[in-house]
């Protein structure tokens, strides 16, 4: 059996050392700090703010690209609605651009049609691990004056023309749930950014507007004298609380020790479900792109099937778990057809079917078989459970 545990390394220990507050060298050991230090080596970035989720963290960039009400935010139409809600929250108009049909991700020719002169931020996203097609974006937003928060949730250690994905944007966000590649124990994130005010506003919103917080790794801490003076002030903006626990940082500084390790794993299971469709005409994986690689948070295809094979959706997914197969995902409900959202208008479009078709297709037809197991024995059977039921059905 080949086996692969989830905390493994420096984990337990790190949050032992957390918590022995006894030890006057522990009790002010910087984790935030060392944890943001980290990435900032890792990424190639100027500076790195660690927040207690992704959504936390775009929605501290948002606010830091100083919008102003009636802005619109482009984001894709395949995609987690944190993105329009963070944007809606902070008082602007979410957009959404329909989808590449072979990378799923947004890209400059899905983008151009919906850009107006109300158009301050482009917010891509790096779906399933493929790296978004990032540098036509770049090339366009610098000319517009335009701002691009690449969402890199689940690409962490993606390259995308030999750099770190997400650090060619203005600002990139990183996710540490549960589920993604690495974790900080649950929930976390990381927002990285090479321009040094962009970084001071992302942690000041994100620290609840601490007037002293700065670019700098870390949390800056308040004298004491000076923070217990009843005159001091402390804030200058408005801010949320938004920051990184010491502990969360403890789990995500001893996940990001063993990131190559974890993101090859997930990429060798891949390789798993890739095989098991290979030659099949109604199973089509998402297409990579030049300069790029794919850190396959998710093996996700395309299903064809019901219109070549007769079988729908969920008859095939109750087929193969019939057959002792675990399930696999489908992809989110379009955002806008939310019932959040769903019948209200932004930037004078209607929430409804019918503005993305090719993210609304797509969406109805997407299979994502998750890699994160720790077992590898397991995922190979798995896959084979997937291949075997492809060659029942036929391949072609």
């Amino acid at each position: 059996m080949s086996k692969f545990g989830k905390y493994v390394g420096n984990e337990l220990n790190y949050v032992k050392k957390y918590l022995d507050t006894e030890n006057p060298e522990n009790k002010n050991y910087p984790w935030v700090q060392k944890f943001e230090e980290k990435f900032i080596e890792l990424s190639g970035s100027k500076h790195a703010i660690a927040v207690n989720s992704a959504t936390s963290g775009l929605h501290s960039a948002i606010v830091a690209c100083d919008l102003k009400p009636g802005d619109e935010v482009i984001a894709p139409a395949i995609t987690v609605i944190m993105n329009s809600v963070a944007t809606i929250l902070s008082g602007f108009v979410p957009v959404f651009a329909d989808v590449n049909p072979k990378t799923w991700n947004i890209d400059i020719d899905t983008i151009l049609p919906k850009v107006t002169n109300k158009t301050k931020v482009i917010m891509p996203v790096s779906l399933f691990g493929l790296p978004v097609d990032i540098e036509p974006i770049m090339k366009f937003a610098k000319e517009k004056n335009i701002k691009v928060i690449d969402d890199s949730a689940e690409t962490i250690m993606g390259i995308y023309k030999n750099k770190f994905a997400g650090s060619h944007a203005d600002i990139a966000v990183y996710s540490f749930e549960n589920k993604k590649h690495m974790t900080s124990g649950g929930e976390g994130g990381m927002v990285i950014t090479s321009d040094s005010d962009l970084a001071t506003k992302v942690r000041k919103f994100a620290g609840i507007g601490y007037k002293n917080l700065g670019a700098s790794a870390g949390r800056t801490n308040l004298a004491s004298a000076e923070f217990q003076n009843p005159n001091y002030k402390r804030h200058d903006v408005l801010g949320l609380n938004y920051r990184m626990t010491p502990l969360t940082a403890c789990v995500g500084l001893a996940q990001l020790e063993r990131i190559e390790e974890l993101v090859e794993r997930r990429k060798k299971v891949a390789s798993f479900f890739l095989e098991a469709v290979k030659d099949c005409s109604w199973m089509i994986k998402q297409d990579t792109i030049k300069d790029a690689n794919h850190t396959y948070y998710t093996a996700g295809f395309v299903y064809l099937g019901e219109k070549q094979k007769s079988i729908n959706w969920t008859s095939f997914y109750e087929k193969f778990t019939s057959l002792g197969g675990d399930g696999f995902y489908s992809a989110w409900v379009n955002p806008y057809l939310e019932d959040t959202l769903y019948g209200k208008s932004y930037a004078n479009t209607l929430c409804k079917e019918g503005i993305c078709p090719v993210a609304e297709d797509l969406q109805k037809k997407l299979m994502l078989f998750k890699t994160n197991y720790r077992n590898l024995d397991q995922a190979k059977r798995q896959a084979e459970i997937l291949s075997n039921l492809i060659d029942e059905i036929g391949r072609n």
